[in-house]
């Protein structure tokens, strides 16, 4: 997907005061359980930078609290956390990456091996995409079709 590929929302679609089920766009993040939970963690808070950042009007707009002190913005439409064994989470990024309309942002295992991006990017570049043992993978497309990816799959529980 190119940069013009990259779905993203019209200022007119942000619409805070209704389900977040009404937006057109749908992201999830699905998460091999068996990733040890720092792992994991790690894998969802990159994978939602980076999301934030190629996704136009994710966030909504941000506010204060009781005492004035603001809050930046959060992704108004949601995010849902699914688990899926490392199995189904190569298959269905592959499906996704296929998938026109669909932004595919994933954490490879050698992204949190390496100490230095420029060896990560390194080692990327010669990995074949069926070797990359992701341990997250964040979709964001129209809402049918990121259903249709992830039916099935379970919300992470704990």
């Amino acid at each position: 997907m190119t940069a013009n590929d990259v779905p993203g929302l019209l200022p007119t679609e942000v619409i805070t005061d209704e389900p977040t089920r009404n937006a057109r766009l749908k992201w999830v993040v699905l998460v091999d359980p068996a990733v040890p939970a720092g792992e994991m963690v790690n894998a969802v808070a990159c994978i939602a930078a980076a999301t934030g950042a190629a996704v136009d009007n994710l966030l909504g707009p941000g506010g204060p609290d009781a005492d004035g002190v603001d809050h930046p913005g959060l992704p108004w439409a949601g995010c849902s956390v699914l688990t899926a064994t490392a199995e189904e989470l190569a298959a269905v990024r592959a499906k996704a990456v296929a998938s026109v309309g669909v932004l595919v942002v994933d954490m490879p295992r050698s992204a949190q091996t390496h100490r230095v991006y420029d060896g990560y990017l390194a080692e990327l570049a010669t990995t074949a995409p069926a070797d990359l043992a992701c341990r997250a993978v964040g979709l964001v497309g129209p809402r049918n079709r990121i259903a249709a990816l992830t039916k099935r799959l379970p919300l992470l529980t704990s």
